[in-house]
């Protein structure tokens, strides 16, 4: 049976309990999860900047269908690289943590 995840929404709670059936399932929903927290997080330090994707994209040296596929809640290609010419531009800097699978009781 999947690990049980720990939702602010109660709806979400439910379709998780619901569908996920696998340790296999559970890791997908995961990774797409994880995904989708990138793209957003990109797009909110964005948007609180004043940025569209086009200037954004010059800032960062590429193009703003780029910009516009890393905001992508399904694309799953972030590049450390990336992450960091986006953060360099919106005056910020990557963290990466390792977290534990399970948290404790």
């Amino acid at each position: 049976m999947p690990r049980k995840r720990r939702f602010a929404s109660p709806a979400l709670a439910h379709a998780y309990e619901k569908f996920v059936a696998s340790e296999e399932d559970a890791a997908a929903v995961e990774e797409e999860m994880e995904n989708a927290e990138v793209g957003r997080q990109i797009y909110d330090l964005r948007t609180k900047a004043g940025l569209t994707q086009a200037k954004l994209a010059t800032l960062v040296g590429t193009t703003a269908s780029v910009i516009s596929r890393l905001e992508d809640a399904d694309y799953d290609g972030h590049s450390l690289s990336m992450l960091r010419r986006i953060a360099r531009a919106l005056n910020r800097r990557v963290e990466i943590r390792f977290l534990p699978l399970e948290s404790s009781p």
